[in-house]
């Protein structure tokens, strides 16, 4: 099997959309062997700074020499983001391989009318290739929500870690934080350790009774405490202790990030399970990447992609540019009709100038009129383009015209289309 057939076989499963639950994948992993599910896992959950969070910790076990396993989704720009063995992205063959060996399980499961979804798949994929490459340890990002989500057939994490929790994907997790939140904690599991960003306070609860019930020891981000704090557009500069790193992440919600990873590392070390020095933890985090998440793609103009596109994440998106885009700014953004749109986009309102509103590529899309109505409540001038590259070359006319500089923001699934005509657009 090529690769590009590998990625029309997992691509056909995209019909049957996302139904949490564990029965399905639970055949399969019975059909590949349990022993997939005992490997070393670090597993994170939460509504935002679960990649960047994920990358952070991934960057210094590998720079202290473990071989790494790192899933996460959704990808931006190669499908094979979402796979990595030492922040490499999966070998295409590799996958591939992987994907022709499971297919006939696949193909039987489908004969006894059991129907695996395409992330279900990938997960199992995923777990195969780690195993199969011999990783030490694995950071697995959740797909959605944690209790029913595929990713949690995980027996036992070496640490289950909580980002920020908020509302998103309401229709599924639930209408409420605390539905949510119970969601969210469905990954933490007897016996382990359990890792907590900065929540809200009812998360903040039912976290710290979860794991107590579950007899994890709780380590909070937000006791972490971090000196001589210096962001700009470049990243961030701080102190944890004596030690001085460096993060190439923009904005301050980046350290709530970095006060979540550093939190975890800790604690696996303080419970044996990993070890590193000063210095892996100082390459490890200079070296963090994790592209859409308020990336600069170009200081002249200035031009900044960011997938924001839930109430805390345009929040972060709010504040990152009010601190580090100056003069008139123009956005382009488009987004999914699951969303809560208007409160989201009002967090903008007086913030930008001019506003060029585009369709998602995503069956969930919200109508680009549409997001425009929303859109002219909280700017002046709105602009509508039906596909993203055209909306892209109508704000950098408009930027290079009228010396604006550009924010794209509303979803990763717009960010992973445009990005790549972005830096095209750039190189010319």
């Amino acid at each position: 099997m090529t690769y590009n057939e590998a990625l029309t076989k997992i691509h056909s499963l995209d019909k049957f959309g996302s139904r949490p639950g564990l029965d399905r994948i639970q055949k399969l992993f019975s059909l590949l062997g349990d022993d997939l599910l005992k490997q070393k896992f670090i597993h994170v959950a939460g509504t935002n700074g679960k990649g960047s969070t994920c990358q952070m910790i991934s960057r210094v076990l590998t720079e202290s020499g473990y071989k790494t396993g790192l899933f996460i989704s959704p990808y931006i720009t190669d499908f094979c983001e979402r796979i990595q063995i030492n922040n490499e992205l999966v070998d295409k063959q590799v996958l591939a391989n992987a994907v022709s060996y499971m297919t006939p399980l696949l193909d039987k499961l489908n004969e006894e009318g059991i129907i695996i979804t395409e992330f279900e798949f990938l997960t199992a994929v995923a777990f195969y290739i780690f195993k199969k490459e011999g990783c030490d340890i694995i950071v697995c990002e959740t797909g959605l929500g944690g209790l029913l989500d595929s990713t949690n057939l995980i027996e036992k994490p070496v640490c289950s870690v909580l980002t920020k929790i908020d509302l998103d994907h309401t229709a599924i997790l639930g209408d409420t934080i605390e539905l949510i939140t119970e969601q969210k904690c469905g990954i933490i599991k007897d016996g382990s350790i359990t890792v907590s960003a900065l929540q809200n306070e009812v998360s903040r609860k039912i976290i710290a009774d979860t794991a107590n019930h579950k007899n994890n020891k709780l380590y909070l981000g937000d006791e972490i405490e971090l000196t001589d704090i210096k962001t700009n557009i470049d990243g961030s500069c701080f102190k944890y202790g004596d030690i001085e790193l460096s993060l190439p992440l923009i904005g301050e919600h980046q350290l709530d990030n970095a006060r979540t990873a550093i939190a975890t590392l800790y604690a696996l070390k303080e419970n044996g399970a990993i070890d590193f020095t000063d210095s892996d933890l100082k390459y490890g985090f200079s070296k963090a990447t994790n592209p859409a998440r308020f990336e600069l793609l170009s200081k002249s103009p200035v031009i900044v992609l960011d997938g924001a596109h839930n109430v805390n994440g345009m929040t972060a998106f709010k504040n990152a540019t009010e601190q580090f885009v100056e003069g008139k700014k123009a956005l382009l953004v488009g987004m999914l009709n699951d969303k809560d749109v208007d409160s989201s986009l009002s967090l903008l309102n007086g913030l930008f100038d001019v506003a060029v509103v585009t369709d998602v590529p995503n069956p969930r899309n919200m109508d680009c009129y549409a997001l425009a109505d929303i859109c002219k409540k909280y700017i002046d001038k709105v602009i509508v383009c039906s596909t993203p590259s055209t909306a892209f070359d109508t704000a950098y006319t408009l930027v290079c015209d009228n010396e604006y500089s550009l924010c794209i923001c509303g979803s990763l699934y717009l960010a992973g289309e445009i990005r790549p005509h972005i830096i095209e657009k750039l190189s010319k």
